[in-house]
């Protein structure tokens, strides 16, 4: 049985001891610069997808593959960790090959090799971090690590004209993240969040709705199947959510109290149906608008705080964008009323392409670019270097508590299409 290495016909037993028993690289293997012609390949495994790609210079993505483990891991109810990394163990090899196939290229004509090192799950993000310095090492390439946080913020630069600065919103199944975007290594962080990430929590109610039972979504991760079942809403507000956390006056994120509201309103009305076992409630449609609808509501309001702050202590242009990414940017609703949010408040208001909001190897390489362009200095990277609790940035979550501003509440009623 051979280990699948098309591109460098190496037998199992020798890559496996290459790849799972490197000594510790000692710094990047030759000098890097930039031109448009610089090529990056992209490693992602920081959770449950596989992603790689290769990017250029020009902005153009020469070729991508993605192996997601979505629907496996809908089986567990959430993302089991020992698979997530088996999984990525076994697609890697096939994921970068088929990224450089596509882009027509072979390792050789990489430029370097860009890794998503932090934050993350540990043993998916150490299934990257070997791959790409056995790689890096065999192919004498230099390696760029890369803060899975930082790539999501960076990677709409790739599809739009932003200039630094600009506030970004990160959205996903394990972060809520409020943050200006100085340069591609200086962040502020405003805020973050206190307890549940927005996607964990639509993952979470999802499964408790019992939506898989429904064959329309029976494929779909929960966030797409709670934004699918709420366009089928004839009465949004049937359900009654408060937004959380309206009298602290900061940019912090609480998602706890949305989710306790959500099972309080599923529990009535299941007794109230006997909707037992597989039996789901006939309000389900409504039920998914308003939590939608709750969640774009709380974003919004700490974003509009946040602008605030930004325009009291100078850290925005007066052209001011704001960059919403991350995986629950792929909801539209979330995303238009935060554009509707953005327009209140004279703000730009814009998303990366829906497949790159989610983990990619594209945003991996785009970061790479960025930092190549920059003229960044890189460490040495080593299972050392990885770290799956990275904080994002220079917090000065205080001084926004400190500044003490009002924001009023909206309640947005925006249609849900």
């Amino acid at each position: 049985m051979y280990f699948l290495l098309r591109s460098f016909k190496i037998r199992e037993n020798s890559t496996l001891k290459m790849y799972f028993g490197l000594k510790l690289l000692k710094g990047n293997l030759k000098k890097l610069s930039y031109d448009q012609s610089s090529t990056i390949l992209g490693i992602e495994t920081s959770c449950d997808d596989t992603g790689c790609a290769v990017v250029s210079g020009k902005k153009d993505i020469l070729g991508e593959s993605l192996f997601s483990q979505n629907v496996l891991h809908l089986r567990y109810g959430g993302v089991n960790p020992l698979v997530a990394r088996d999984l990525h163990r076994e697609n890697i090899d096939l994921a970068v090959n088929e990224a450089l196939e596509k882009a027509s290229l072979n390792i050789h004509s990489i430029d370097a090799i860009a890794v998503t090192i932090k934050p993350g799950l540990l043993i998916s993000l150490q299934i990257g971090v070997k791959y790409a310095r056995y790689l890096a090492k065999t192919h004498n390439k230099p390696l760029i690590p890369i803060h899975h946080m930082e790539a999501h913020a960076l990677v709409a630069r790739m599809f739009h004209e932003i200039e630094f600065p600009f506030l970004a919103v990160l959205i996903s199944g394990g972060h809520c993240l409020l943050t200006v975007v100085k340069d591609v290594d200086n962040f502020l962080l405003l805020g973050g969040t206190l307890d549940n990430a927005p996607g964990e929590v639509l993952d979470k109610a999802a499964r408790r709705m019992k939506l898989r039972n429904i064959p329309a979504y029976s494929k779909l991760p929960g966030g797409k199947a709670i934004e699918t079942a709420a366009k089928g809403s004839n009465n949004p507000e049937l359900f009654s959510f408060p937004i959380p956390l309206i009298r602290n006056r900061d940019c912090n994120f609480s998602f706890s109290g949305i989710q306790d509201t959500f099972l309080r309103h599923l529990l009535r009305k299941e007794t109230e149906h006997n909707a037992i076992a597989d039996r789901i409630i006939p309000e389900v449609n409504d039920l998914c608008a308003g939590l939608q609808m709750v969640m774009a509501e709380h974003i919004a309001h700490r974003i509009e705080r946040a602008v605030l702050f930004c325009n009291k202590n100078n850290l925005l242009k007066d052209n001011k964008t704001i960059v919403v990414s991350g995986g629950v940017a792929c909801n539209n609703y979330i995303f238009e009323t935060l554009q509707n949010v953005g327009n209140l408040l004279d703000c730009n208001v814009v998303r990366p392409p829906p497949k790159v909001c989610t983990d990619n190897g594209i945003m991996i390489a785009w970061n790479g670019i960025e930092k190549l362009k920059k003229g960044c200095q890189f460490h040495s990277v080593s299972l050392d270097s990885i770290d799956p609790k990275a904080p994002l940035g220079t917090n000065i979550i205080n001084q926004v508590k400190d500044a003490n501003l009002y924001v009023k509440v909206r309640r947005l009623k925006n249609k849900i299409k």
